[in-house]
């Protein structure tokens, strides 16, 4: 039934723990005395906040000087070896934009196959290791996943709370957008307990909205509402019902590369093309100058919001653009998340008519013709009265009081934002849990053989809406063993998907007629196995660096000997294509990563299969180019 495919990133698997209660923290009665904290981990700033107990109000953290809320999702590496997070990073971006590193949110769970169109855009290294394994990121020799630098980010804030509160802070809920698939929700989970936080909960970042806004307050309240949120990198737009304190997603839609970095980058582009005397081409290859132009570029967008022009300098050359410009370059952009909202309704069997409110959340809202749209698409003026960069932390600390048991009043249903199902037949793709399933959710089907006496079964996971799996996202794969022989078609194999209420899948699988039931495992690639979590779980939050080395280390390891298998397998196959010194060097590069692979140093390993990557590229694009001339032909290579 599974078919053979391409290795890629795995789904969550997390063990069971009660996320609600934090039951890693000491008794319930010193639980009960701790502040949880919210947190939004946002593509351009992040927040961190809390209820304030005097007063039962959500407030978003200052930096110590009480100046500034928001924390630049920047890190800045220096070459004394320093891990610079926030504003003092963001002053880096031009001057060393290859050790600075933003964005990250838009890496994460995310292979290089994902980002590839947008690699340019970054000012920094994103490697490309010609496999669906997930990104990693070059700082000099070192090599760096979303994960860990997300991580640095919560820990700046988790600093930023204690230092603020005068207490430890060891839990959190943290935000994500409602599109995120699950291996990046679970990354954004790791990366919190690698910063050294309990995450008791991920939450969708306009559910956390509607919270802030305090809708549905009134016990007997009922209408449904639009959230618009637009940041830096992600656009979502939910519709929730409201039911006596109840908040129930109706439908999401979105698109996790769709934001305010979009519309710097369009002014970018704007100004080379017609204003300053720079190639597309010079840009890519001086990193400093595509900061300092990238930096202009949202100083533009942002003046736009209150002006009707802007003129500025970039390198010594002058450029300038208007309001009026700025409109026409993001229209399509503008219209693409009004298509969403469309989308979102549909799904949820509903006209714009029927929407009661609309919350707009991001910075991006602020952009004048954003703001029209929304309010032309829905013909009602959208809530935008507080502060779009802090509506989420807000609603993420509300959650988090509820988490701590000290606001009952409301009950949160999530959704599953794609649909989750296995591979068949053909390559079609089986849904079991559609799209938009409220969760917690589990369901279930039963498969057969497709061979006499087949005593394996594959299952493969994916994600998506396309009826072939080729064209949806390959969550993960195992093999059930151990199926009594019988005649094709006889046995019966029951898949059962579950799904808990942070969007995590689990899948079993289990023989019918012979009654034999086996436990099945899908390990994430980036993370550790259920048996592992269970023992380090008590200790994560203290352990959390020198855990995440370990697996680090053995994920490296994983992928070198993956890639050595493939590049010997290359050339014993392809051999009569190279030169006998293109052979000789590929096999001495390949010992030379395997002499690597004891060293137990992960950036030697990786530097070494970037290395033999980077050799071994061109002649598999020769061989190609050779096996379609054949094809072409009538031959077979």
């Amino acid at each position: 039934m599974a078919k053979k495919s391409t290795h890629t990133t795995l789904l969550m698997s997390i063990v069971s723990i009660n996320l609600k209660t934090g039951t890693l923290a000491t008794p319930e009665t010193d639980a009960s005395k701790e502040i949880i904290v919210g947190i939004d981990l946002g593509t351009t700033n992040s927040l961190v906040a809390y209820i304030n107990p005097q007063t039962n109000k959500a407030i978003a953290i200052q930096d110590t000087n009480g100046s500034n809320k928001l924390v630049p999702s920047i890190v800045h590496f220096a070459q004394n070896g320093a891990i610079i997070v926030g504003n003092d990073a963001k002053t880096q971006l031009v001057e060393q934009p290859q050790n600075t590193i933003y964005s990250v949110k838009r890496l994460m769970g995310k292979a290089f196959t994902d980002v590839k169109e947008y690699a340019a855009f970054f000012g920094y290294k994103v490697i490309d290791d010609d496999t669906q394994s997930l990104v990693k990121i070059k700082v000099d020799n070192r090599f760096y996943t979303p994960i860990e630098l997300s991580a640095l980010i919560l820990r700046q804030l988790k600093q930023r709370a204690e230092e603020a509160l005068g207490q430890t802070i060891t839990k959190a809920v943290i935000t994500v957008p409602a599109y995120f698939n699950d291996a990046q929700r679970q990354a954004t989970r790791d990366a919190g307990k690698l910063a050294g936080l309990d995450v008791l909960r991920i939450v969708n970042e306009p559910t956390a909205a509607s919270l802030a806004y305090g809708l549905g307050l009134k016990p007997q309240e009922q209408k449904t509402i639009a959230v618009f949120d637009l940041g830096g990198g992600t656009f979502d737009i939910s519709i929730l019902h409201i039911d006596n304190g109840v908040f129930d997603v109706l439908a999401t839609n979105g698109n996790t590369f769709l934001g305010g970095d979009d519309f710097d980058r369009l002014i970018m582009d704007y100004w080379i093309n017609h204003q300053l005397p720079f190639l597309p081409d010079v840009v890519q290859q001086n990193k400093a100058l595509g900061q300092e132009l990238r930096l202009k570029a949202e100083e533009a967008k942002m003046a736009l919001s209150q002006n009707q022009s802007w003129e500025g300098m970039v390198s010594g050359y002058p450029c300038n653009i208007s309001r009026k410009a700025f409109e026409q370059l993001i229209q399509p952009l503008i219209n693409q998340t009004i298509q969403h909202c469309k989308q979102a309704l549909q799904d949820a069997a509903l006209t714009p008519a029927d929407i009661a409110e609309v919350v707009l959340v991001g910075g991006s809202t602020r952009v004048p013709a954003v703001k029209q749209a929304v309010a032309d698409f829905f013909g009602i003026a959208p809530h935008d009265e507080l502060n779009p960069d802090e509506v989420v932390a807000l609603g993420a600390a509300v959650q988090a009081d509820i988490l701590a048991g000290n606001n009952k009043d409301f009950l949160l249903l999530d959704i599953t934002p794609l649909s989750l199902g296995i591979e068949t037949m053909g390559g079609l793709m089986d849904v079991i849990i559609a799209r938009n399933s409220k969760v917690p959710t589990k369901a279930a089907r039963q498969y057969t053989t497709q061979i006499d006496g087949q005593a394996n079964m594959r299952i493969t996971v994916y994600q998506g809406e396309r009826d072939l799996v080729q064209d949806n996202r390959k969550l993960g794969e195992f093999t059930l063993k151990g199926i009594p022989a019988m005649p094709a078609g006889l046995p019966k194999v029951e898949i059962a998907f579950m799904i808990d209420a942070d969007g995590i899948l689990r899948v079993r699988a289990k023989e019918l007629r012979s009654g034999v039931e086996q436990s099945i495992e899908v390990k994430p690639q980036y993370g550790l196995t259920e048996e592992q979590m269970a023992a380090m779980l008590l200790n994560a939050i203290q352990n959390a660096q020198s855990d995440r080395a370990v697996r680090a280390l053995q994920e490296a390891i994983n992928e070198a000997e993956t890639i050595l298998q493939t590049a010997e397998k290359f050339v014993s196959k392809n051999s009569q294509y190279l030169q006998p010194n293109e052979i000789e060097q590929t096999y001495l590069l390949a010992d030379a990563l395997r002499n690597t692979l004891a060293s137990g140093n992960k950036d030697l390993i990786h530097q070494h299969i970037e290395t033999l990557n980077n050799y071994t590229r061109p002649f598999a694009e020769r061989i190609m180019d050779i096996a379609v001339a054949m094809a072409m032909k009538g031959k077979k290579v």
